[in-house]
């Protein structure tokens, strides 16, 4: 069977810089920065004290009976789908719901919940914890529930490989379609885990920043860049295939071109110092979209602003593309979202998509001082306006996972 092409429908974000996909790529365009003090909790006594937080309030979307019954990763993943899903005006009437599906990464699912009904345990006893606690708690309740809200019967999973999460299921989603097993994916990943755990945790990893200073926090690519900064939210798109969007007369956004996965099978954390296998992902995503390295018009870098990731995300960067890596953009807009781990692929795949829209390259903010180890052009604190064709959007997770994905202009 010939693959079938898949295109994008619809764009629903949740994010630190905007709660609809348009606030949001404004944002991004204006270099806004959305590291901020946390507010979720006093976190004056930890190391890490910032954080890019999203100012969402549930009660915009969801009545206050849903609200109680609902953990945060998994209303940021409604609200997001809602706006996807309208946005594409996919229906029960334009669409067969059991060839429609859904896939959502999360890398912690529920964890401010575990967090907080573990300690509600030990004061009231275990047996008075929140009744909701088991459901909401589990990754793929935000697949599960976003499929109950558009009423999708069809394939319905989640995707757990940490900060390429979200990469890996528009990429599994996009097979999914290409090769007939679905014509509609509601897919992306979503994550809440603003807490003082998972600040914990990444602080004794040595993996955050732990400044004060907002705009020397997130600098990937900066020499003195110390470490990321979490985030938190949403990002779903809606995959479709070409002749059903077509024949529906849908809004093509964008095209699903290219997907390669690896793994470095080397380190619980650290990336394999070779970027081998990093490399080897750019590489099949490529070739999947049957182009040429000097193809590619822009690249939106994982770049989490962490030592490592950094200098081996650029080995990798000039090993796929060869002399072809000093001429395309790269920019981490990390510098402004923060790291939204298992979100953070699906809303630099909106940054992708509208980049190709648009004509427009956004920057790398609160870039001071140059690595000789990351040289490709990094857009520097401003963006710029191009004429692109091919964005590529690069993830790379905890465990060694490697995603990337390449986003086309719409051609019929």
């Amino acid at each position: 069977m010939e693959n079938r092409r898949v295109v994008i429908t619809g764009l629903g974000a949740i994010t630190p810089l905007g709660n609809d996909a348009d606030i949001f790529w404004n944002n991004i365009r204006g270099g806004v920065c959305g590291i901020r003090p946390i507010k979720a909790f006093d976190a004056s006594a930890q190391k890490a004290s910032l954080a890019a937080e999203t100012d969402a309030d549930i009660l915009d979307w969801l009545t206050s009976v849903e609200a109680k019954r609902t953990e945060r990763y998994v209303f940021f993943a409604i609200a997001a789908g809602r706006e996807a899903l309208k946005m594409s005006g996919i229906t029960k009437d334009n669409s067969d719901m059991t060839r429609c599906g859904t896939l959502i990464s999360s890398g912690v699912g529920g964890l401010s919940t575990i967090t907080r009904e573990y300690a509600r345990g030990l004061e009231r006893g275990f047996d008075r914890v929140w009744p909701y606690f088991i459901p909401q708690s589990i990754v793929n309740m935000a697949p599960g529930q976003l499929a109950i809200e558009a009423g999708f019967q069809g394939y319905c999973s989640s995707v757990v490989t940490a900060c390429a999460g979200g990469s890996n299921a528009i990429g599994d989603s996009m097979r999914m379609i290409r090769h007939g097993y679905a014509d509609v994916m509601l897919c992306g990943g979503t994550e809440a885990c603003v807490t003082p755990l998972t600040i914990g945790g990444f602080t004794s990893m040595k993996a955050l920043f732990e400044g004060d200073d907002p705009t020397r926090a997130s600098i990937p690519f900066d020499s003195e860049r110390s470490g990321f900064v979490l985030g938190e939210g949403a990002g779903v798109l809606v995959l479709e295939e070409l002749g059903h969007a077509l024949k529906r007369g849908a809004n093509i956004l964008a095209e699903v071109s290219g997907y390669g996965a690896s793994c470095d099978a080397y380190h619980i954390t650290a990336p394999e110092p070779t970027a081998a296998m990093a490399t080897r992902a750019i590489s099949d995503a490529i070739a999947d979209a049957g182009l040429g390295a000097e193809r590619i018009s822009y690249i939106n870098a994982h770049g989490t602003s962490t030592p490592m990731n950094d200098k081996v995300e650029t080995a990798a960067i000039k090993l796929a593309l060869g002399e072809a890596a000093y001429s395309v953009p790269v920019s981490s807009t990390k510098s402004m979202t923060g790291h939204l781990l298992g979100a953070a692929g699906a809303i630099e795949a909106i940054i992708c998509v509208n980049a190709l829209r648009d004509g427009y390259i956004p920057a790398t903010i609160n870039y001071k001082n140059p690595d000789p180890e990351c040289d490709l052009d990094i857009v520097p604190n401003v963006g710029r306006n191009a004429e692109l064709t091919h964005a590529m959007s690069i993830s790379l997770g905890f465990g060694g996972h490697n995603a990337a994905l390449i986003f086309s202009g719409y051609e019929r």
